[in-house]
């Protein structure tokens, strides 16, 4: 009896015991489920906060300031590449680009500078490029420079571009492009307004010789030496005898190793009347080239001497015949005015416009002596008014070395035989 008794307690103690357990078990699992639902909420907060910052800072203005300088002196060689890239969309912006070269003493340099801005949606502000190419080096510079606006959508921004390059001895190719793209989309109250005004390049001008003689390495070693180093080489097509040696390939790639355009002569007439005479010689000039292997879209300069009798139908032959080949129309003379060369040009430009507009002039005119390439003077030619006057012989007949003494102005080495 006792013993029943004593075993109904103990199953009673066990039971309430495993319910105690089951109870804890089950509390323990429900705290666990709302503390993970309470940290998820907490991280759905946190990225709603951040997304609010975001949006507030794009709706800010923005203003940058880019400058870079690039000082190059002594006898240093140096390529230098310059970037600035601006991207911009549903910001007000004012941005200032600057790129400023330093070129001295005789520093050779290959310069390229790039600024490039891309602005998008709706935005307003300003937006100043400027690049400044200062040359005072004797040595070889090359300047490549490139300017890019992409504007497009809803914005509203004040442009300015300038570029310059300069220098008492500029020696420089300065092939600059500026590009302002506009894209305007929705009706005309969304549209875009672009106020753009862009400088234009001061001219840069290269020194250069021509010579009847051969261009051998002792040849260079005497002009070097006297004058210069020329980047420009004038020679001819042709032998003709007592006057002029012939170009020949060795030459062509001398001159080149010597980092130096070739400007090509025709001399092989002391006539220069007639528009058949002029096609004739076009056709000589064209065929000697050809042998030459020279490339397409290289000047041929028609030699016409002060003691030559001249017309306009020569002219207009030689303009002819050149033209509708693979080169083009090119004229060396001394373009003093007043000069039957002048008025036989001027004739034929009445008499056709695309004469004027597209024939190259290279004058011996005015005449002012031989120099070294630090001692050639400014840039003052004579030529027909709005002709492609590119070319100045300043300076002839040196007593050393047999060379005349030139400046170029540098947009004329687009039409000359580079290396």
């Amino acid at each position: 009896m006792n013993w029943k008794r004593y075993l109904i307690i103990t199953a009673s103690a066990l039971l309430i015991l495993l319910m105690g357990i089951g109870a804890f078990i089950y509390e323990n699992s429900n705290s666990a489920a709302v503390a993970d639902s309470s940290e998820t909420k907490a991280n759905n907060s946190s990225a709603t906060e951040s997304e609010q910052q975001n949006e507030a800072e794009s709706s800010s203005s923005l203003s940058v300031s880019n400058n870079i300088e690039n000082n190059v002196s002594g006898q240093a060689k140096a390529e230098i590449e310059s970037s600035i890239q601006n991207e911009v969309e549903n910001k007000d912006a004012n941005i200032k680009n600057n790129i400023t070269n330093s070129i001295s003493d005789e520093a050779e340099v290959k310069l390229t500078n790039k600024l490039e801005s891309l602005l998008n949606g709706s935005l307003t502000g300003t937006l100043n490029n400027a690049i400044n190419n200062e040359v005072n080096s004797t040595g070889p510079t090359t300047i490549e420079n490139n300017l890019i606006n992409n504007i497009q959508l809803q914005v509203n921004v004040e442009v300015t571009n300038g570029i310059t390059t300069s220098g008492k001895e500029t020696n420089a190719e300065n092939d600059s492009k500026e590009n302002n793209d506009n894209e305007n989309a929705g009706s005309e109250e969304e549209s875009a307004n672009n106020n753009a005004s862009s400088s234009k390049d001061k001219p840069a001008y290269i020194w250069g010789i021509d010579s009847a003689s051969a261009s051998t390495d002792e040849f260079y070693a005497c002009v070097n030496e006297n004058f210069g180093n020329p980047k420009v080489v004038a020679r001819y097509l042709g032998h003709n005898e007592g006057v002029s040696a012939g170009l020949t390939n060795e030459q062509i790639d001398l001159i080149h190793e010597k980092d130096a355009d070739v400007l090509l002569i025709h001399n092989g007439f002391t006539d220069a009347t007639g528009y058949d005479n002029g096609v004739n010689e076009a056709k000589e000039a064209i065929d000697l080239a050809n042998e030459l292997g020279t490339p397409d879209g290289v000047a041929i300069f028609a030699d016409i001497e002060p003691t030559y009798p001249v017309d306009a139908a020569f002219i207009e032959g030689w303009y002819d015949e050149i033209t509708a080949s693979n080169f083009e129309p090119a004229i060396y003379g001394v373009f003093d005015n007043g000069s039957d060369l002048v008025d036989s040009f001027n004739e034929a430009a009445q008499n056709k416009q695309e004469v004027k507009d597209d024939t190259f002039i290279w004058s011996a005119s005015p005449s002012i002596g031989i120099t070294t390439e630090q001692e050639a003077p400014d840039f003052d030619v004579d030529a027909p008014e709005g002709s492609l006057a590119y070319g100045w012989q300043y300076g002839i007949n040196a007593e050393t070395c047999n060379i005349d003494t030139n400046l170029f102005d540098s947009k004329l080495t687009e039409v000359l035989w580079s290396a």
